[in-house]
């Protein structure tokens, strides 16, 4: 046998032998060098713990169960590793310890129906029988007693933007606040930038159209089987690379992105197949698509959210701060402010020119329809009245491009600015790459909000250290550098400041990503585990 494969068979035979010990009896060796010594030989613990390692990885890897769904003793399948849980039950008040910020003194909460600080943990998984915001916050006051960490410090609460978590006099977060009123609330930055987008397509009647169309073509292709081979041997034919189209979410606008891409890659291919296939809907999603607007939004659409994918990438990372964040956002609103010009609009009509001149789309001159009168009588789910048609630069300029794009920035200036300005400022100051780093006003207004008495003397002198620290080469990249620089003797107030501003979450992605194991362990196989196992199972999924 290759070494690879010895190895599984290894784990396997191992998995298999002892699969029915419980936890008594693993209790028994693992504390027993004799029985250890009998059973691995000379290495003992170590070999104990690499193999039963080995086989949880195994059987994580394969998305294979420990348990089995009858556990009783005249069970013909009790499962593939039955102590596995019984073990990860006693390392349960370890793990809880070491994940307890007794050290830090202060933390932050996020919450989420179904991680961005120092350092941050998993700490419940709480199975709810109410949901109204009262009993929410209930629970989330119970978790924080549960945990061991009442005496400490909130600084902030993190959700997403339902009302009955965001209300602010009768949401989750106000209720949380009469308990913790130092702890701001935040709305998930991830979250805010989906609805900037959403808003921004709801806002513009071409928008609308063009991601309805979208969906349309998706449907049509993906969900028959003899669509979707039609529309596979187009590629083929036409020397393309085999791309399959990407269905549009509410949720997750990188795959509008993604979307609007593989249409464009393959808009041969798209046309040829619904030219094929020659029925009602095939001929009607033609015509849409055949028009030299339609080709304008598309390469609109997927320049605009190039601009914006980096920011979605990045508010999902858990080493991120309030005042980097910030900062990639103006940039990315400098950016797409850059796109409000007549030299952009020029060079966007003149691509979508080449590329409707290479699938023979005509150009057209911009014209008005008039209002049909025989349609006075009924209710339409379309616009009836006068409309423009977009095919020429000004109007497409003018009705379609700006206004996109002014949406676009009014709604990130806007979304982008829930906490008060004054701690804004004052989280901003600790950050490296802000124009006021250190400024001593905008440090005071969050040192009062957290009752921290900020010593002048500590900012003058951390400025010249951290002065000297660029000159030797050693300059501080982010605010958690700053942090780790700074002595708590001799910076102590100015430590804790920074410490507030990196405990104080951007997104709760790792809420989702918890959410995520899961669905991975939750499956309709498991549905009878109980609640006290699931949370014990998600725990360890996220240690």
């Amino acid at each position: 046998l290759s070494k690879k494969k010895k190895t599984i068979r290894d784990r396997l035979i191992f998995c298999n032998r002892y699969r029915d010990w419980t936890a008594e009896d693993w209790s028994k060796v693992i504390f027993s060098d004799e029985s250890l010594f009998r059973l691995f030989g000379a290495s003992g613990k170590k070999e104990y713990l690499r193999r039963i390692v080995a086989v949880t990885s195994v059987l994580g890897r394969q998305g294979l169960p420990f348990h089995g769904h009858d556990e009783g003793k005249d069970s013909a399948n009790r499962g593939s590793f039955l102590a596995c849980m019984e073990l990860l039950k006693e390392f349960d008040p370890f793990l809880q310890k070491h994940k307890t910020p007794s050290n830090s003194k202060i933390y932050a909460i996020m919450a989420d129906e179904a991680r961005d600080a120092v350092k941050e943990h998993f700490l419940a998984l709480a199975e709810m029988t109410s949901f109204d915001a009262q009993s929410i916050a209930n629970e989330l006051q119970q978790q924080i007693q549960n945990n061991g960490l009442a005496e400490l410090k909130c600084v902030a609460q993190t959700y997403d933007g339902a009302a009955v978590m965001s209300g602010t006099t009768g949401g989750v977060q106000a209720h949380f606040r009469r308990l913790h009123p130092e702890a701001i609330y935040m709305h998930c930055y991830a979250h805010e930038l989906n609805l900037v987008l959403c808003h921004t397509c709801k806002a513009i009647p071409e928008a609308v159209e063009l991601f309805s169309l979208l969906e349309c073509v998706y449907s049509f292709v993906s969900t028959s089987l003899v669509n979707h081979h039609k529309f596979m041997e187009a590629q083929t034919r036409l020397g393309l690379t085999t791309v399959e189209l990407v269905q549009l979410s509410n949720t997750r606008w990188a795959c509008q992105l993604r979307s609007i891409s593989a249409v464009l890659d393959t808009l041969s291919a798209i046309l040829e197949c619904l030219s094929a296939i020659r029925s009602p809907i095939a001929v009607g999603l033609r015509v849409k698509l055949y028009k030299f607007s339609a080709v304008y939004a598309l390469l609109m659409f997927q320049s605009l959210l190039s601009v914006t994918e980096g920011l979605h990438k990045f508010l999902q990372k858990e080493t991120l701060d309030l005042a980097e964040a910030l900062i990639y956002k103006q940039a990315v609103c400098d950016t797409l402010e850059g796109k409000l010009t007549d030299a952009f609009a020029t060079e966007l009509y003149e691509r979508t020119k080449a590329l409707c001149h290479t699938h023979s789309i005509p150009e057209q001159g911009a014209k008005t329809r008039q209002k049909q009168r025989k349609m006075d009588d009924f209710a339409l789910e379309t616009t009836s009245g006068a409309q423009t048609e977009l095919d020429n630069s000004d109007t497409l300029k003018r009705e379609l491009l700006f206004p996109c794009v002014d949406r676009m920035v009014g709604e990130l200036e806007q979304k982008f600015c829930s906490v008060d300005a004054g701690l804004l400022r004052g989280i901003q100051a600790c950050g490296p790459k802000c124009e006021n780093f250190l400024s001593e006003s905008h440090l005071d207004e969050l040192a009062k909000h957290y009752s921290i008495d900020l010593k002048t003397e500590e900012v003058l002198v951390a400025r010249n250290f951290l002065a000297r620290k660029t000159e030797a080469g050693c300059s501080p990249k982010d605010m958690l550098t700053v942090h780790n620089l700074l002595d708590s003797d001799m910076f102590p107030s100015l430590k804790a400041i920074i410490q507030v501003a990196l405990t104080v979450p951007v997104s709760r992605c790792s809420c989702e990503r918890s959410f995520s194991a899961l669905r991975r362990l939750h499956s309709w196989l498991r549905q009878t585990m109980g609640q006290k196992r699931l949370h014990c199972a998600v725990e360890t999924s996220n240690c």
